[in-house]
């Protein structure tokens, strides 16, 4: 019933946009795309640094359609990580100008949540990446209107997360396999429920459904942007046939200041759900990649239900004639997430770095470093859930090589 009154709500909206349209000519015509990228990578995690290293990867290599046909844009990429085993679908969309104030998207578009693009500068991203709060994409529609010569709002319905592509491991299981997506979503397993200090893995079928966004922007000048994002949606458990509210609200500045570009991000989010047997989740597990967050050894992997995130960086652009070499851009990001259990320990992300840009080439040369950061260990997937006590910094150094078409 919900849902239907959803779909109805969308329909409305849908066509007293579409009395308002305005015709516009458009050149028809498509152009196709893509890029092929690797990573050369020397770890240092708890065990220390491995015989392995250093080592080439393949990071990942995608096809890109855009263009327009009859005022209707299509845009769509593809993406494929042979180091994960999986691919999938980054973003597949209709658009339409209804005017020059109000374009839609309809299918897989990236969620109006927090900094756009990228709250990052690296090719790590940042904190609110791996859970789901930056760069995320979905299945729904989306609405861009321009209100004046200096605001942007953005009203999205999303019904589901995106499609999925092939696990890591074949078929999904309840083990260390999990969706092929770009993005972090809630996916259906396990979770975990403290008491005092310990931990209960409990069953969670559960997935995000029925998710609202809007999404407010202000140039106070030029260069000066502030924002603000609200995020609500169910949680929905298929075992109990019922869904948690679950909700996500950030505040944001973008500034450029001569060379320097600024990003600041607060974060405050709740993932309400509960297990197949009625209880509140403190810890609730997401995926992507083919993989799931997982943990062992006495903690949790997963990710924490509730935390406050705290997102910095900075960056200084230098423009350079170096042949094909035009510009290096030096930068530093920072993430601290602060989890609202009492009894888990914070994640920290500390990504000093600099892009290198030579025609269609972007090298990123980071030294990632993180606490309870799920990505840099030498157990993959622990850390966003109940993390440990005083972890030293795990280091990562990075060249991500990347050619764009």
């Amino acid at each position: 019933m919900i849902f239907k009154r959803n779909l109805l709500f969308i329909a409305l909206v849908f066509t007293s946009f579409i009395a308002f349209a305005q015709d516009e000519e458009k050149k028809d015509g498509f152009t196709f795309g893509g890029a092929l990228r690797y990573n050369l990578l020397s770890t240092h995690y708890e065990s220390g640094s491995g015989s392995l290293n250093p080592r080439f990867t393949w990071d990942t290599w995608r096809l890109n359609v855009d263009g327009s046909m009859s005022g209707i844009d299509l845009s769509f990429e593809y993406r494929f990580y042979p180091s994960f085993g999986s691919h999938f679908i980054h973003h597949g969309y209709l658009g339409y100008a209804f005017s020059d104030q109000v374009y839609m998207q309809l299918g897989v578009n990236q969620v109006p949540f927090g900094i756009s693009t990228f709250a990052s500068h690296s090719w790590w991203f940042q904190g609110p990446y791996y859970v789901g709060l930056e760069d995320d994409y979905d299945m729904g529609i989306k609405f861009d209107i321009t209100t004046g010569n200096n605001g942007v709002l953005s009203l999205a319905y999303y019904r589901q997360a995106e499609p999925e592509g092939p696990s890591a491991g074949g078929d999904v299981t309840y083990g260390n396999a999990g969706p092929g997506r770009y993005s972090y979503d809630i996916v259906p397993g396990t979770g975990s429920v403290e008491t005092n200090g310990g931990f209960q893995t409990v069953d969670a079928h559960i997935r995000e459904l029925d998710q609202f966004n809007a999404r407010y922007t202000y140039n106070i000048m030029q260069g000066l942007e502030i924002g603000a994002s609200a995020q609500v949606g169910s949680i929905y458990n298929s075992v109990l046939d019922d869904s948690e509210t679950s909700t996500a609200f950030a505040g944001h500045l973008v500034g450029d200041f001569g060379n320097f570009n600024l990003k600041a991000e607060f974060i405050n989010y709740n993932y309400n759900a509960r297990s197949d047997d009625d209880q509140e989740l403190d810890v609730i597990q997401m995926g992507a990649y083919g993989d799931i967050y997982y943990g062992g050894d006495g903690y949790t992997g997963g990710v924490a239900a509730q935390a406050n995130m705290y997102v910095i960086g900075l960056a200084y652009t230098i423009p350079v004639e170096w042949g094909p070499v035009s510009g290096i851009q030096p930068y530093v990001d920072y993430t601290l997430i602060d989890k609202a259990n009492p009894y888990f320990h914070n994640t920290e992300h500390l990504i000093p770095g600099f892009l290198v840009t030579a025609g269609p080439l972007y090298i990123y040369v980071d030294y990632a470093m993180g606490k309870n950061q799920p990505w840099l260990t030498d157990s993959f997937g622990k850390g966003l859930g109940s993390g440990v006590a005083d972890p030293d910094w795990n280091k990562r150094f990075n060249i991500n090589i990347g050619y764009y078409f």
